[in-house]
């Protein structure tokens, strides 16, 4: 079975964690989150995989390489300019005009069994099939309205609040035929839900509608990228080590995934599920609380204390610091007596001396230098990096 993975965005919703990496490539669990997908699709049995690529394609080719690790063959089909998520699986067409095939966006972190997905389509008799999800505020995505056969009567994106009438919403994980292709123009813009849906359904194409159960998640902002990896955490079970635990009298109630030469202080608690990568140092009296990730190299002083965090490579986290519910990008050093709150994110190489405080919601960008004893209240940017948070 063949799956087309769309890879072309530059995430600037996720801004500063995609200046220097592609939105595929952000780490869950210290993994780049489209091997994640990648890994479930082949256990699936998509294992002829194509992948468009656009904004830093090269970090996603050097993450995934030809896919033979994972089972896979994967083919790259680079993008040129902007297609929009139709046009971009016009341009690889002639790796897809054979059979029905399923489409996904590079960044989606799920466990839906598409399989079913595609089997489902293959017994129908609809052009395409959307995978939809029940949501509580369905306004930022695609609407549908089935009828007791599942073919979708009406379909509508990102409506305003008057207009909503479903709580299904798109994952964007289509199955689509071949056909489609005759409907959607070469090297033009055009997207799945804003164009070719609408001009199907005039046409009186049949578009169904498949209910999805389990885990999906688009990746889109900070909160979506925290709760993906707070259930790809809790997928873990048993505590695992990969090498050498240098620990006494501190206490690990499990399950924690523990990498290679760690060591873990006296009087410290990590309380799992959590991630720990290799080469990291806890120091003495550090609690770390459930649904942490912890990258590879990291320094974690005396008294610090960590809750629901994602914690990336190379980082230095103070003494009597706390961080909650946070991103920390990479080789970024946070000082003693720091406060860092709920949804912060600091870009990479970042730096906040000694006593600072950031409140919750706050985003810096790369390479930020915040001096002693500061209150940071809203976003710090860096003339050097583009300013813009909005968009894909």
């Amino acid at each position: 079975m063949k799956a087309c993975i769309m890879c072309g965005g530059e995430g600037t919703r996720l801004r500063p964690l995609t200046f220097e990496r592609p939105k595929p490539c952000i780490p869950i669990t210290n993994r780049p989150s489209i091997v994640h997908l990648v890994t479930h699709l082949t256990n699936l049995g998509f294992t002829d995989i194509i992948i468009t690529v656009g904004y830093l394609g090269n970090k996603i080719q050097k993450a995934l390489g030809d896919g033979s690790l994972y089972g896979a063959t994967i083919t790259y089909v680079p993008e040129k300019i902007k297609l929009g998520t139709a046009g971009s699986v016009k341009n690889a067409e002639k790796y897809l005009n054979d059979a029905p095939f399923l489409v996904i966006g590079g960044d989606h972190v799920t466990d839906l069994n598409l399989h079913e997905f595609y089997r489902e389509h293959m017994n129908s008799t609809a052009i395409i099939s959307i995978g939809l999800i029940n949501i509580e505020d369905p306004r930022e995505f695609g609407i549908a309205e089935l009828d007791a056969s599942l073919r979708i009567s009406r379909f509508h994106e990102k409506p305003s609040p008057g207009e909503i009438f479903s709580n299904l919403a798109s994952t964007g994980i289509y199955v689509c035929d071949p056909m489609i292709f005759e409907f959607i123009p070469k090297d033009r813009k055009f997207d799945f839900a804003k164009d070719l849906f609408p001009l199907l359904m005039e046409d009186g194409y049949q578009l169904n509608g498949w209910i999805t159960r389990g885990n999906w998640n688009d990746v889109g902002s900070p909160a979506m990228l925290r709760a993906a990896e707070k259930w790809k955490l809790q997928e873990n079970a048993t505590t695992c080590m990969t090498g050498t635990l240098n620990v006494k009298n501190a206490y690990i109630t499990g399950p924690v995934w523990f990498g290679e030469d760690i060591t873990l202080g006296v009087g410290s608690r990590i309380i799992g599920p959590i991630f720990i990568g290799s080469g990291v140092i806890i120091d003495d009296n550090v609690i770390i609380g459930p649904y942490t990730s912890i990258g590879e190299n990291v320094l974690i002083k005396s008294n610090a204390k960590i809750f629901s965090s994602s914690i990336y490579n190379g980082v230095i986290v103070g003494a009597n610091t706390t961080i909650s519910g946070s991103i920390i990008d990479i080789d970024t050093v946070i000082g003693d007596n720091c406060s860092v709150g709920h949804n912060t994110v600091i870009g990479p190489r970042s730096v906040l001396r000694n006593n600072v405080i950031v409140h919750s919601g706050t985003r810096l960008w790369p390479e930020v230098i915040v001096p002693e004893k500061a209150i940071v209240k809203e976003h710090i940017l860096n003339e050097n990096f583009d300013t813009r948070c909005e968009g894909s």
